[in-house]
């Protein structure tokens, strides 16, 4: 088993349509034996037939996934264990959601160049997005000031490896205090 981070947390990968949160989720997951969450799974049924229609989702529409998506973090947390979910999570607000006042809680942007994404776009096929809605999500994002930037434009061990040591380095440097 490869190494993991020292302490039990959630870990949002996030990033736009394409970008590989999904690989590097369930990678991540394996890697440190934690059970992983694609936030696709949490969208309600309406959701999914506007993205699959070519309607980007509204703020309204994001509110009762986010929420979901939230929920299924505290009861991580309330566990005291660790979870990896793979989520969008586009902008600051969005993110405020998903974080609430829940401790600890770490967001992975993988960052991947509009060439490579629409290159993944393309070639996936069985996905719900279509690669129209691509430009979309670019023009959303709202790039996290608060987030392990990460190149994902790399080989997944690669980005697992990235990823590993950088959570516990963070670890290492933030203590754990009497709210974790």
């Amino acid at each position: 088993m490869a190494a993991s981070p020292r302490r039990p947390l959630v870990v949002f990968v996030m990033g736009v349509t394409g970008s590989g949160k999904t690989t590097l989720g369930e990678a991540l997951g394996r890697a440190w034996s934690w059970p992983y969450h694609d936030a696709d799974a949490y969208h309600p049924p309406a959701n999914v037939e506007k993205m699959r229609a070519g309607t980007p989702l509204t703020d309204a529409d994001r509110v009762p996934w986010l929420a979901a998506l939230h929920d299924c973090a505290q009861q991580t947390v309330d566990r005291g264990e660790g979870a990896v979910i793979g989520c969008s999570a586009l902008k600051a607000s969005y993110r405020a959601i998903l974080r609430g006042a829940l401790s600890p809680v770490v967001f992975v942007w993988l960052d991947v160049p509009r060439e490579a994404l629409q290159a993944r776009m393309d070639a996936r096929r069985g996905h719900f997005m279509p690669a129209s809605l691509l430009e979309s999500q670019l023009h959303t994002l709202e790039a996290p000031v608060h987030a392990f930037h990460i190149d994902g434009d790399q080989p997944v061990a690669d980005l697992v490896r990235e990823v590993t040591t950088r959570l516990i380095a963070w670890q290492d440097a933030n203590p754990p205090t009497d709210d974790d």
